[in-house]
């Protein structure tokens, strides 16, 4: 039996869904069936505030359950600075008050990718690496989390980086792949020259390749020559939820 001193919840806001679920801190692993809704369309800051609130209301927890949310934005100090997928009002807004007032108690709201790394650090694919872990999210564009011994370093915007004179996500992401119907093997040259550049800038003891292409990992990661090891991410879609509930119990 898990004791409610080691229960959490967290919610994962996307810009196509809004997840949830309780979790075992201890283990990571989930106490509920993940609950889900779309992202409200236009991605309003009052209608997902309704959407989570919502979602939060499906799950038998008492007052005291901390509550994790994730986010796809620069998070400082409760503020979003940017926003992704959804509506330029998020940027500048106090998005931890808002939920906090909406949901009644304190919460810990971060960026998605922080919370996927800080999760596959503790219970994922990094669960025994030491020293500096990078996890990048392959998706629609790239998402980063540096994790030092533990220690998740927020905000670092990876995709970001510029290559070739762009961002490194307008060449390097898995949309870039499908865009320019890239292979394999194509593709495969673009990351070699993005982790390269990482593990230059970095010199990091292990990478995590997460995001939904990571499923097929076999096809792209043994293409790539780096000194540092690079393993898929474990936790999949529930890297977020996973890490948002750990961070909001003060894992």
């Amino acid at each position: 039996m898990t004791s409610s001193s080691d229960q959490a919840v967290g919610v994962d806001i996307g810009g196509t869904g809004v997840k949830a679920a309780l979790v075992d801190v201890r283990t990571g692993e989930l106490l509920s069936d993940r609950v889900k809704v779309p992202t409200p369309a236009g991605g309003e800051p009052d209608a997902i505030r309704d959407a989570v609130v919502g979602l939060v209301g499906m799950l038998e927890i008492d007052d005291e359950t901390p509550i994790g949310v994730t986010f796809p934005a620069i998070v400082r100090h409760g503020r979003t600075m940017s926003a992704a997928n959804v509506s330029k009002s998020w940027i500048g807004l106090e998005a931890e008050r808002l939920f906090e007032r909406a949901l009644g108690r304190d919460i810990h709201f971060v960026n998605d990718a922080d919370a996927a790394g800080f999760a596959e650090d503790h219970y994922g694919a990094a669960k025994d690496a030491s020293g500096l872990v990078i996890l990048t999210t392959l998706g629609t564009g790239i998402g980063g989390a540096l994790i030092y011994n533990g220690t998740l370093i927020p905000n670092a915007e990876l995709g970001h980086l510029e290559l070739d004179g762009v961002g490194a996500e307008t060449r390097a992401s898995n949309k870039a792949r499908e865009r320019e119907e890239l292979s394999w093997e194509d593709w495969a040259a673009r990351l070699q020259r993005y982790y390269s550049h990482l593990e230059f800038l970095f010199s990091p003891d292990l990478f995590v390749v997460g995001g939904g292409v990571s499923k097929s990992s076999e096809k792209f990661l043994p293409l790539l020559q780096l000194t540092t090891p690079i393993v898929p991410a474990k936790l999949r879609n529930n890297a977020g939820i996973i890490g948002a509930a750990a961070l909001a119990r003060g894992v």
